[in-house]
């Protein structure tokens, strides 16, 4: 067995294993600890690349830990939809943790920095394996480590309203494990597996058996995952959680935890259950009518902040929308457009978060009022600010444009032009809140009139690297859409 067979699980131990090893050596030797996670997270996305290779060359990879199969063994897989995830959570961590190094100095005691790095190494290692397990009560263990890391990197900044906010997502969250718990004992009553495949092929006879169970397991699963990645109505943990903790921390928690939970309910749906199933009730019109209103009042209420990460916050309630609208629509091209929505939008809004990082960082401003002029004083982080806002607004040369065209177009395939007048009313209402405060910043008359400090080259850097990445995911988005509407074709 050669060694590349093994990285589904050398991913996800090298990055516990550095989660283990941060805090001694951060102690002993401060400054190993940052190279040590960095080259652990180059690694893992080294072998992610790897594996996506191997995997559009030689078709799906299973992986039996301890050489256990199913239904004993806990089964790992990777298909195009799971390396296109993986891909996408290893790279933005990479990048964003490469932005973290010089902002946490700024926003952390220095004696929690390294503990920091051990929280986000478990945050990465559970979101990646919860992209690649293939059983469902091991997605339960993973979504708990998920959760903690997630509630961790919020609540170290030890600022009251980050503790509030915390304690606020670890409530939300535990009545969405327990929604997940109970529909996985339903399901596992019904067939006796855990297994995905198993589960798949035993659901159809099940079905006959246990209809109520299974359908209620379902709605279970919505409620579950849609907590977990903020759908409307079950975003009220959101805002708070991601505009009072650490610009790093709010980078990771919109562009990629609760993308995460999406991709899981993904899985489920078209990996677990039949389509005769998901087409005997209405469970993805729910979902679709959900993300249609999270899409809508998502912005509205952006639109109503006064300050910039709380608007960054309510603008990603409407963005997991169009997610969600991929889903519901149930259609081959608007599942490939919310599918690559979940990259465009991780890198995008990691970016926006890391602009308003870098704006406070030097200025210590958060009110959108007070921004007025920083064009000037800021240049480059203000035109990272514009490019990820063009995407938001799903302006022509940004990934923005591409994941709603597909959007669009599923919708009218499916016979519900209605959605499209919803996806062009969202980028509508996204020009209205993020266009004032990129004019107010580059054509305003005066001088910005607070002092600026200068912008470290390891935080300018990455929101560089972001915008181009914005506008190569809008120019170059061939590969990766075929990727995914392959995924999608076999899922379907």
């Amino acid at each position: 067995m050669a060694l590349s067979d093994h990285f589904p699980a050398l991913i996800v131990a090298l990055l516990l294993f550095s989660a283990f090893l941060t805090p001694p050596v951060y102690r002993w030797t401060p400054r190993f600890s940052a190279p040590l996670t960095t080259f652990c997270l180059s690694a893992a996305f080294l072998m992610a690349i790897l594996l996506t290779a191997e995997v559009s060359r030689s078709g799906p990879l299973l992986y039996h830990m301890g050489g256990w199969p199913p239904p004993y063994g806990i089964e790992l897989k990777v298909d195009p939809l799971r390396s296109y995830a993986l891909l996408v959570i290893l790279g933005v961590s990479l990048w964003i943790f490469v932005y973290a190094l010089k902002d946490l100095s700024h926003e952390l005691r220095i004696y929690v920095i390294g503990w920091y790095y051990t929280l986000f190494a478990i945050l990465v290692a559970s979101m990646a394996a919860i992209a690649l397990t293939n059983d469902l009560f091991n997605l339960f263990v993973l979504m708990e480590i998920c959760t903690i890391a997630a509630c961790g990197i919020i609540s170290i900044k030890e600022d009251r309203e980050c503790l509030e906010a915390s304690f606020k997502y670890l409530i939300l969250s535990a009545m969405g494990t327990g929604c997940y718990l109970l529909g996985v004992a339903m399901l596992y009553m019904a067939t006796g597996y855990l297994n995905f495949d198993l589960l798949n092929g035993a659901l159809t006879e099940a079905f006959s058996l246990y209809p109520r169970n299974i359908f209620t397991a379902a709605a279970l699963f919505i409620v579950a995952f849609g907590t977990k990645s903020a759908l409307f109505p079950l975003h009220v943990w959101l805002p708070d959680a991601h505009a009072s903790a650490p610009s790093p921390s709010s980078a990771m928690l919109s562009g990629l935890v609760i993308k995460v939970f999406a991709i899981a309910l993904f899985l489920i749906f078209y990996q677990v259950f039949p389509r005769e199933i998901l087409n005997a009730v209405p469970l993805t019109e729910i979902v679709l009518w959900l993300a249609a209103a999270g899409v809508m009042f998502g912005s509205i209420y952006a639109m109503l902040q006064a300050d910039l990460k709380m608007m960054l916050a309510y603008s990603s309630i409407g963005q997991i929308g169009f997610i969600f609208l991929g889903l519901g629509l149930d259609q081959e091209l608007a599942i490939t457009g919310g599918l690559y929505h979940v990259m465009v939008h991780a890198i995008t809004k990691a970016m926006l978060f890391m602009s308003a990082g870098v704006i406070i960082y030097t200025t210590g401003v958060r009110k959108i009022k007070d921004l007025a002029g920083i064009g000037r004083a800021l240049p480059i982080t203000m035109l990272a600010f514009t490019v990820g806002s063009a995407s938001m607004i799903g302006l022509p040369g940004t990934g923005g444009l591409i994941s709603k065209w597909y959007l669009a177009l599923g919708a009218l395939e499916a016979g519900r032009p209605l959605f499209v007048l919803v996806i062009l009313a969202s980028s509508l209402l996204n020009a209205v809140y993020y266009m004032p405060i990129i004019i107010s910043a580059f054509m305003h008359q005066g001088e910005f009139e607070y002092k600026v400090r200068p912008v470290p080259n390891m935080m300018k850097i990455p929101l560089i690297i972001g915008a181009l990445a914005v506008i190569i995911t809008g120019l170059l988005s061939r590969p990766v859409i075929v990727m995914l509407q392959e995924a999608v074709a076999s899922m379907l």
